[in-house]
C-alpha cells in the first residue's frame, strides 16, 4: 500500500522512474515518511514532502540550502564546504573576521561539528581534505528539478500575478524593452504597445539558465580563489618555517664565533698570566734575598755595638777584629740586584682590535650567492643530505 501511494504521486507529478528512484534514496536516508491517506491530493502531499526535505537540506551554518561542494564530516554531519572553512578559520584563528572569510588554512588542525560538538581534526589539507557528499549534492539537484517541476505544474491561480493596471489581466508576457514582466492588455493599449515582448515561459526559462550558469560559474570561480588562497597560505607557512630555520643558523653561526672569540682570549689573558707569575716569582726572590742581607747587617749592626761597649781593651781588640772582617765580607756582597727599568709594565700585551670590530660590524648576509643558492636548493631535489650540505655553505657570509 505505502508503495502504490508513493507510486500515485510521482505518476501525478510526470516524474521518471531514474527521479522517483532518487526520491527513493531521499526519503530512505533523510528519514522521510510516505503521506498519510487522508491527505488532500497529490499536490499537497508533494508540497509537504518537498518541504521536509528543504529542512533536511538546509546548512546549520548559513541556513541556507547546501550549496556545492557539501562536505561529510567524519560526525556523519554536512555543511557547505564554504560553512566548513569558516568555522575551521574562526575557531583556528580569532583575528580571522578581520580579513574575511574566504582564507584556507593549509596546514590541519581542527573544529567542532555546529550541530553535535564532535570535534573534527583536520589533516594538512583543511576542508580541501574533507569527503564530498556526492549523495546530497545529486539530492539537492533533484530537489531543484522538483520543486522547478512543481512550480510549473502549479495551478494557474497559486502562480500567476495580476497586472496592476489591469487588475484582471494575468501577466503572462515579458516586455524586452523595458525588462518587466506585464499583461497582454498593456501590449495592446497599454504603455509597452511600442515595445518588443516575449513569452514569459520563454524569458523565464532563459533567464533561470543564464543565472544558474552564472551561479556555477561564480562557484568555480570561488573554488579557484579558495585553491589560490590556500597555496599563499601554504606559502607562509613556508616562509615562517625557513624564516626559522635561517635564524637559527644566524644564531648558530654568531655562537662559533662568540666561542671562537673566547677561546682566543682564554689563550691571550693565559699568556699574560704567565708572564705575571714569572716576574712575580722573580721578584719575590730578590726579595727574600735582600732580606736576608739585611737581616745579617742588621744583626752585625747590633754585635758592634755590643762591642763598642766591651771594657776591656784585649777583649774589645779581638772582637774587633772579627766584626770588622764581617761588615768587610757584607760590604763586598751589598751590590744589590734590581730590575730594569720598567721591569713592572706590561703595557706590550697590546691587542689591536679596530679592524676586527669594523669586519664584525659589517657581517651581513652574502647576496651576491642567494642567486646561485636557490637555483642549488632546485636542483637537490628530495636529497636532503645535499640540502643541508647546500644551506649550510650559503646561507651566511661575513663582508669585509
Amino acid at each position: 500500500m505505502r508503495r502504490r501511494r508513493r507510486n500515485a504521486v510521482f505518476s501525478v507529478g510526470g516524474f521518471s522512474p531514474k527521479v522517483y528512484a532518487a526520491n527513493e534514496v531521499m526519503n530512505f536516508t533523510l528519514g522521510f515518511k510516505p503521506p498519510a491517506a487522508g491527505s488532500s491530493g497529490p499536490g499537497a502531499s508533494s508540497g509537504v514532502t518537498m518541504e521536509n526535505l528543504e529542512k533536511q537540506l538546509i546548512c546549520p551554518v548559513c541556513l541556507e540550502l547546501f550549496s556545492k561542494p557539501v562536505v561529510i564530516l567524519p560526525c556523519q554531519h554536512n555543511l557547505c564546504r564554504k560553512c566548513a572553512n569558516d568555522i575551521f578559520q574562526q575557531s583556528a584563528n580569532p583575528l580571522w573576521q578581520s580579513r574575511g572569510s574566504s582564507s584556507i588554512a593549509a596546514s590541519g588542525g581542527r573544529f567542532r561539528c555546529p550541530s553535535c560538538r564532535h570535534e573534527v581534526v583536520m589533516d594538512r589539507h583543511g576542508v580541501f581534505g574533507l569527503q564530498r557528499n556526492l549523495l546530497v549534492e545529486n539530492i539537492i539537484d533533484i530537489y531543484r528539478q522538483q520543486e522547478s517541476s512543481r512550480l510549473v505544474n502549479m495551478k494557474p491561480e497559486q502562480q500567476q500575478l495580476m497586472c496592476e493596471e489591469h487588475e484582471e489581466e494575468k501577466i503572462n508576457i515579458y516586455c524586452l524593452s523595458c525588462q518587466t514582466p506585464t499583461c497582454s492588455m498593456c501590449k495592446v493599449f497599454g504603455q509597452h504597445k511600442d515595445c518588443d515582448v516575449a513569452p514569459l515561459s520563454s524569458v523565464y526559462m532563459r533567464q533561470k539558465t543564464e543565472l544558474s550558469d552564472g551561479i556555477a560559474m561564480l562557484v568555480a570561480s570561488n573554488d579557484h580563489i579558495q585553491a589560490v588562497i590556500s597555496q599563499m597560505e601554504e606559502i607562509c607557512h613556508t616562509v615562517e618555517d625557513n624564516g626559522q630555520r635561517q635564524r637559527e643558523h644566524l644564531a648558530n653561526h654568531f655562537d662559533n664565533l662568540v666561542s671562537i672569540l673566547e677561546e682566543r682570549k682564554q689563550e691571550l689573558v693565559g699568556v699574560i698570566t704567565k708572564e705575571q707569575d714569572d716576574k712575580l716569582k722573580h721578584m719575590r726572590s730578590l726579595i727574600r734575598r735582600h732580606s736576608d742581607h739585611l737581616e745579617r747587617a742588621v744583626t752585625l749592626v747590633e754585635s758592634a755595638i755590643q762591642s763598642m761597649e766591651e771594657p776591656h781593651m784585649p777583649l774589645f781588640l779581638q772582637s774587633a777584629r772579627v766584626i770588622l772582617e764581617k761588615m768587610a765580607a757584607t760590604a763586598r756582597a751589598s751590590n744589590i740586584e734590581r730590575p730594569e727599568l720598567g721591569y713592572e709594565s706590561m703595557s706590550h700585551f697590546m691587542v689591536d682590535t679596530d679592524d676586527l670590530a669594523d669586519m664584525l660590524r659589517n657581517i651581513d648576509f652574502c647576496s651576491s650567492m642567494s642567486n646561485t643558492k636557490a637555483h642549488l636548493l632546485q636542483g637537490v631535489g628530495d636529497d636532503e643530505d645535499d640540502l643541508e650540505e647546500t644551506e649550510s655553505e650559503f646561507d651566511f657570509s661575513s663582508r669585509y
